[in-house]
């Protein structure tokens, strides 16, 4: 695991760098102006997502370590990707970028406390890395998220007009890290993932379709606007993989509790855009 455990936390912090790069001020000053959109968005992600994560590991009752690894994911925010795919569904590009800039700064604290608390309601606390802590964890989170989106920030506040140019490029470097990462697991344990990724991918698979339904209709409850249902679906069934896997990688010492990761990666391209070509012309 020495490769992914190398590669992660690098690939992570430039992907966040690129959001920041790609983020102003009115991206959070958004929020302050219309709160009900991103408080449905963020109900969505950080309360619903992991209750039903934890719900369908109890009835599909999957082992232990997969049980952990899809509690990762479940608690990981959504990621840079959901921000184009919402661009390609006709949603609220917005809504998408606030809610993955907002989440993603709230994850230092969101995602180790989830991901504590599962691990102590599945009684697993004991394969998690004795020499981390929940605050240690969020330090790390800190400077491979936090830092780099900030930095990514003042980048593009000296230096507005190039950084507009090149956005496609950095969008497209941020999904070219994440398959990096992801290769590299495959590749260095492929003979495990394999072993695994069958009931892996089962139980992810159900998890994706569940969220994003859960975040359509939630989304149709509470907000009247289809461009903003498209966006809360998209961005509950798009996760930061790469903050996952990084994350997984500090606690644990085993490849087994990433595979549901890696199978969530793959499912998630696949059913978002089938999802994105199905409610593209809605209106």
């Amino acid at each position: 695991m020495e490769i992914v455990t190398t590669i992660a936390p690098i690939a992570l912090a430039l992907i966040m760098l690129g959001l920041g790069l790609g983020l102003t001020i009115d991206d959070f000053s958004r929020v302050i102006k219309n709160p009900k959109n991103f408080f449905v968005g963020s109900l969505c992600q950080l309360i619903l997502l992991p209750i039903i994560a934890f719900i369908i590991i109890k009835i599909y009752n999957p082992p232990i370590e997969l049980a952990l690894g899809v509690m990762i994911i479940a608690a990981a925010p959504g990621g840079v990707t959901s921000n184009v795919l919402t661009k390609f569904a006709n949603g609220d590009v917005a809504l998408s970028i606030s809610l993955t800039a907002i989440i993603s700064l709230i994850s230092i604290l969101s995602v180790p406390f989830i991901i504590f608390q599962s691990a102590n309601l599945l009684g697993v606390e004991s394969s998690l890395n004795e020499n981390i802590t929940m605050g240690g964890i969020a330090i790390k989170m800190f400077l491979v998220v936090t830092v780099p989106v900030i930095l990514g920030m003042l980048i593009r506040t000296f230096a507005t007009n190039f950084i507009t140019s090149k956005t496609k490029i950095i969008q497209r470097i941020s999904i070219i890290l994440f398959v990096i990462v992801f290769l590299s697991i495959w590749v260095e344990e492929w003979d495990r993932v394999i072993s695994f990724i069958t009931r892996a991918g089962i139980i992810t698979l159900i998890l994706n379709v569940v969220m994003m339904i859960v975040g359509f209709y939630v989304a149709k409850f509470w907000i009247s606007g289809m461009p903003q249902r498209k966006c809360i679906s998209l961005e509950c069934g798009l996760q930061n993989g790469t903050l996952a896997v990084f994350v997984a990688t500090q606690l644990v010492d085993d490849i087994v509790y990433i595979v549901p990761t890696a199978a969530y990666a793959i499912i998630m391209f696949i059913t978002s855009i089938i999802f994105v070509f199905i409610v593209r012309n809605l209106k």
